[in-house]
């Protein structure tokens, strides 16, 4: 019995979407799929189903290097409102506790939100997707069971009042792969003496990604309704965009066939080390093959290459 064909187009590239509120990041993955008809794709990071914003689709090829930006920093646009605490940490969850907000003067600010920039610990709300056991969190937690969660290291690079007014605060936060926002608020609500949840949430850029390049769901629905393929083709960024945040390495051409092999290749004025973005040399313009790192010798070793690469 021969296995059926995938269906859909072979496409590869990346879409930034802006990710609508009330929709989880699998729906939105859907739809997006479904307006591109495209074969294989896969979202960079979940964002809940409350908040808004940058959510990075890679088609095709492009998945190959998802995990860079899985891993990659976040930034975010947070509202919250204090006094009012709630079991998700959000405004969709159950009230726990009500409290008076105290005063709470400049000062004040800087001295808690200090407290939480840096590498911190944070233990994940119960409403969230890490498993247990095989079972999310979420789905425990809707059947009234709590479990014990081990505390996780993360890394909260800037985090910025930007606005407050009566009960509402609004924030500014960077932070490493892996930071509950809705937690952050409540250990803040927690350090103020009044307790907080989050009304709002915004991610304004994923790694290399920000919201001034993402496009709306509803707008590329509507170019595919037209059969606007053309205009909708120009949202599909290069999956070298994917790690465009490394430095570049271009490589000759035989260089560049026996890197595609497996094999390390010196590399000329390179890098100190780490990861790099890897081209090839061409008579228009270089041709990306992937990622590699660069040792201490100078030598560039694959770690990451488009599928099928190979430069004879």
């Amino acid at each position: 019995m021969t296995r059926s064909r995938r269906k859909g187009r072979n496409i590869d590239g990346i879409l930034v979407l802006d990710k609508p509120d009330g929709m989880t990041s699998n729906a939105a993955l859907q739809a997006v799929k479904h307006v591109f008809y495209a074969q294989k794709a896969g979202h960079t990071g979940s964002l809940d189903p409350l908040a808004t914003g940058v959510l990075p689709i890679c088609f095709g090829q492009a998945t190959r290097f998802s995990q860079f930006l899985l891993e990659a920093d976040k930034a975010y646009e947070a509202t919250i409102r204090l006094g009012v605490s709630t079991d998700s940490g959000d405004a969709d969850g159950k009230v726990l506790e009500t409290r008076q907000v105290p005063e709470l003067d400049e000062a004040i600010w800087e001295s808690a939100l200090s407290k939480f920039r840096g590498t911190i610990s944070q233990i994940p709300n119960m409403f969230s997707a890490i498993k247990v056991d095989g079972q999310p969190l979420y789905k425990l937690a809707r059947q009234g069971i709590e479990v014990e969660r081990e505390p996780r290291e993360i890394t909260v690079r800037s985090l910025i009042l930007r606005e407050h007014a009566g009960d509402e605060v609004r924030l500014g936060i960077r932070c490493s792969k892996g930071t509950y926002i809705r937690c952050l608020a409540q250990d803040l609500g927690d350090e103020l003496g009044c307790g907080a949840h989050v009304t709002d949430l915004r991610r304004v850029s994923s790694g290399p990604f920000d919201i001034e390049s993402a496009v709306s769901l509803d707008q590329i629905t509507a170019l595919a309704e037209a059969q606007d393929f053309a205009t909708l083709a120009t949202y599909l960024l290069p999956v070298s965009t994917a790690v465009s945040d490394l430095p570049e390495v271009t490589l000759p051409h035989l260089s560049a066939h026996y890197l595609s092999q497996g094999q390390p290749v010196q590399v000329a004025r390179a890098p100190t080390g780490g990861l790099v973005q890897l081209f090839s040399e061409s008579k228009d313009e270089p041709v990306f093959l992937g990622v590699g790192e660069i040792d201490d010798d100078g030598l560039v070793a694959p770690r990451r290459l488009l599928s099928g690469n190979d430069t004879k």
